[in-house]
């Protein structure tokens, strides 16, 4: 099929690399315009701009999409599907009517669940135990269009966000490449979504990271698997934050906050059950294990993370 890949992230980029694998043509890739990173801040290119053009894709990075020029490219080009996956941008009207058979969406949900920016972090922080991927028809509302096909997948108890989200790319390519046979057989189905069965998955802030230790060891350990990554959680101590990465259950009890008597471990108690806080960070240091942060630190049990 004659397509448009529409995406920006790490996320679209073994979507894209599966369309060329398949045969299709990408007649074009629009992604976002590069944006300064680090310390230097040196503009750099996303990466589905760096594999575009280790392929020799055409590539279009456009500021303005409510203008009508992106639109009368893409009627220029005629494709038959338009593929967006995390392009990170509200398509217009324009140009979801733009190629033959419509724009076809990839969303990292089983919709109607998470529509949003971060539905693969959200999924983690309400602590499911099943999400997947959907591919549908694209509408003007948010991720609202019509269900195409669904392939679902665990999600482990200890599993972060950015490792699920990497097992989601994955499993990604192969709905858009179930999906385009579907489309080459004329056997494309469209399933309204249930709207009752709705939920939102906002985009993520850096207030969210801040963990309370009188809330459940539970939810606690899905607040950091979730947020691990971007913007992370983060305990107080000696008042000053100490990002925490990766954590871990405990069968333990004692007054929330309070450092519990773990054998090196730096295990911290909650309201229900107890948390260990495997790999963190402290202001201006490196990542580093719980035991190393006690040991540096001169933790005992007793002190609390709950004083600021």
């Amino acid at each position: 099929m004659k397509l448009v890949f529409m995406g920006t992230p790490q996320f679209a980029v073994p979507v894209l690399q599966r369309l060329l694998e398949d045969g299709h043509e990408v007649a074009a890739v629009y992604t976002q315009p590069d944006k300064p990173v680090g310390r230097g801040l040196r503009f750099a290119p996303p990466p589905v701009k760096q594999l575009a053009l280790e392929k020799g894709l055409p590539v279009r990075q456009p500021v303005k999409l409510r203008d009508g020029t992106v639109a009368a490219e893409l009627r220029a080009i005629a494709p038959d599907l338009c593929i967006v996956v995390a392009y990170g941008r509200i398509l217009p009207p324009a140009i979801l009517e733009a190629p033959s058979l419509g724009c076809v969406n990839l969303h990292a949900s089983l919709l109607p669940k998470y529509r949003g920016a971060a539905p693969i972090q959200w999924s983690v922080l309400r602590g499911e135990t099943v999400t997947g991927v959907t591919s549908m028809f694209m509408a003007e509302g948010l991720d609202t269009g019509d269900i195409i096909l669904q392939l679902e997948t665990p999600i482990g108890p200890d599993e972060t966000a950015p490792a699920l989200s990497e097992r989601l790319s994955a499993l990604g390519a192969e709905c858009v490449s179930r999906t385009l046979r579907l489309f080459e057989a004329g056997q494309v189905t469209r399933v309204p979504q249930e709207e009752a069965s709705a939920t939102l998955a906002p985009i993520l802030r850096k207030e969210m990271g801040e963990m309370d230790f009188r809330r459940p060891a539970g939810e606690l350990h899905n607040q950091v698997r979730g947020l691990a990554g971007w913007p992370a959680a983060y305990a107080c101590f000696g008042g000053k934050r100490l990002k925490v990465h990766e954590s871990r259950l405990w069968e333990k009890s004692g007054k929330p906050g309070e450092v519990l008597e773990a054998g090196g471990h730096l295990v911290v108690a909650c309201g229900e059950g107890a948390l260990e806080l495997c790999l963190v960070q402290p202001e201006g240091k490196q990542r580093m294990s719980g035991g190393a942060f006690m040991n540096g630190y001169r933790l005992k049990p007793q002190d609390s993370f709950m004083e600021r």
